[in-house]
């Protein structure tokens, strides 16, 4: 899952190879979000200008950014 100061945009689905018991460990961690949760705060960065697949933004640390 991708934030934004703890507002989820996107996320990346795991391919079953990639599957970690540490990654899944992490997951369980955290509530667990629906799709409309996202779309919700999807559409507020959007309202916002700040959906950062939409606008161009500024990032104050770029290098913790991956890498593609």
């Amino acid at each position: 899952m991708y934030s934004i100061n703890g507002i989820p945009f996107t996320f990346d689905e795991l391919e079953d190879s990639c599957y970690d018991i540490m990654v899944a460990d992490e997951a369980n961690q955290v509530p667990s979000l629906e799709p409309e949760d996202l779309y919700e705060s999807s559409y507020y960065l959007i309202a916002e200008q700040c959906h950062p697949l939409l606008f161009d933004i500024e990032v104050e640390n770029p290098e913790l950014l991956p890498i593609d």
